[in-house]
């Protein structure tokens, strides 16, 4: 058969996967999922999406150090640190340039020796990296490694670059909605706190037969002395008050 229309098939077929794990990605998201677990699923898909990765992970960074946010296994996990250690890598150039890198291991050790000796008992034959931003809080890269000999082509590289591009989109989506989780959370917390306070004024001023400023005044002073938040302070006190008035 023609190498030509080999290579095209094997390109139409690499296509196919790569949307095919997308499709999986879209269905298994769920509004009600944390950060991690999505990363934990991106993480898992783009081993199908690129055929030739053998292990995957997510780097991020944290005030500029990086991390390992998740992985395909404890072997990428080492490779990550490796970088990490050196403070070189396809992980970390990828995450500080923004650019995508495709590197073989001989190439490795000329950019970043350090690194490549420390990894070379891992059994890596090629790094591909793409940039991962989601936010100014969480941004890095998503990080394919190659065991098999294959190494990584350029269509792998596209295939990342798109698959990445997808993620990073759901990924955006999750931070919403967590951020969305957070606020209403906040605000729940604080409405209960607002109602408890205002109860325990309320009760402070019929017994005290003093204004709003002063029962609030009261409140603080106790918060202060028994060292507790104002909310869990009039809490107990309307919880003592009611129990004694219905103990009269």
């Amino acid at each position: 058969m023609d190498e030509n229309l080999l290579a095209e098939r094997d390109a139409v077929r690499r296509v196919d996967e790569v949307t095919t794990a997308l499709d999986r990605l879209a269905g298994t998201f769920q509004e009600e999922e944390t950060l991690a677990e999505v990363l934990q699923r991106v993480c898992q898909q783009v081993v199908h999406a690129v055929p030739d990765a053998e292990l995957a992970s997510i780097t991020l960074l944290r005030d500029g150090s990086p991390y390992t946010a998740t992985a395909t296994g404890d072997s990428a996990h080492h490779i990550d640190q490796a970088q990490y250690t050196a403070g070189e890598g396809p992980c970390l150039e990828a995450a500080r340039t923004g650019e995508l890198q495709r590197v073989k291991v001989a190439e490795a050790a000329q950019r970043w020796p350090e690194f490549a000796t420390a990894a070379a008992e891992s059994a890596v034959l090629g790094y591909l990296s793409a940039p991962l931003f989601i936010d100014h809080e969480y941004h890095g890269s998503l990080n394919l490694y190659d065991t098999g000999g294959n190494s990584f082509g350029a269509l792998d590289a596209a295939l990342l670059e798109l698959y990445t591009t997808a993620a990073e989109a759901a990924l955006r989506s999750s931070r919403r909605h967590q951020a969305a989780r957070e606020t209403m959370a906040q605000l729940s917390t604080a409405l209960t706190s607002r109602a408890v306070i205002d109860q325990a004024k309320g009760i402070l001023m019929a017994l005290h037969r003093i204004t709003a400023d002063d029962a609030f005044e009261l409140l603080v002073k106790a918060s202060q002395e028994r060292n507790v938040k104002l909310r869990e302070v009039a809490e107990d006190f309307v919880i003592t008050a009611m129990g004694a008035e219905k103990s009269t």
